[in-house]
């Protein structure tokens, strides 16, 4: 069985303040919660065992070793895990780990709070393969093997408002999301960031846990990496706070 244990959550955004000479800039601020483990879910979004971009299969299969490792660490310090590998849930219909979250009696989600949405920081209007491809296909069909489900334990869903009902069932407090891709999946899926945000959710992304689709040849030419960072920037000013994923283990 997990352990049990307290949870130290630093917390980081970013506010639009003032300089000493009254210039206008963006500031990190950290709030340190502490939670029960098992008053936190972490979700892994749609962390597949392949994609249309090989540039975007590459990174995903550079970082699931390294998202497995959170996720087994985190769940023995009693986290509730959810698979979320959208568009491939009907593959594990029947599993414990599927339907201890589909038999969970449904909550209606509250009505969405306004909330501002800015654009993003990085134009992704082609794709965002940084590898030249274009055919944007389904080309997945289950979660990335290396990182493991617990059927004991575990949960399987790629349904926002299933979701929801999990973590109000659950009595959970605190969602982390980690997964791929920050400026897509991970800001819009049903479960993702934005909904859960305007459904009162306390909600943060796993900042070392994440990959943008971005192409360095659109604006802003910038690198990959400082592509990834600038949405993972956008996120902590305008949606959630982010953690790093050692704060869950």
């Amino acid at each position: 069985m997990p352990g049990e244990g307290m949870l130290h959550l630093r917390l980081r955004s970013q506010v639009l303040g003032r300089d000493a000479d009254g210039r206008a800039l963006w500031e990190p601020v950290t709030e340190t919660v502490s939670a029960p483990a098992r008053r936190v879910a972490l979700v892994i979004c749609d962390m597949w065992e392949g994609h249309w971009s090989r540039g975007a299969a590459e990174r995903v299969e550079e970082m699931a070793p390294r998202v497995n490792r959170v996720v087994r660490a985190a769940r023995e310090k009693g986290v509730q895990i959810i698979h979320a590998p959208s568009e491939t849930v009907d593959r594990y219909a029947g599993t414990p780990a599927r339907e201890r979250i589909a038999e969970v009696a449904r909550v209606k989600a509250p009505s969405e709070s306004e909330h501002p949405d800015p654009p993003l920081p990085i134009d992704d209007s082609d794709g965002g393969s940084d590898t030249g491809e274009t055919d944007q296909r389904r080309a997945w069909s289950r979660q990335h093997p290396a990182i493991e489900i617990d059927q004991e334990g575990d949960a399987i869903s790629d349904d926002g408002e299933e979701v929801y009902s999990f973590l109000r069932g659950r009595g959970i407090e605190h969602l982390a999301i980690a997964g791929v891709h920050t400026n897509m999946c991970v800001l819009n899926r049903s479960f993702g960031i934005k909904n859960m945000v305007r459904w009162g959710v306390n909600v943060a992304l796993v900042r070392d846990l994440t990959d943008a689709m971005y192409n360095p040849a659109m604006r802003p030419y910038v690198s990959h990496e400082e592509g990834t960072l600038l949405v993972v920037e956008y996120i902590e000013k305008f949606w959630c706070p982010t953690i790093e994923s050692g704060q869950l283990v």
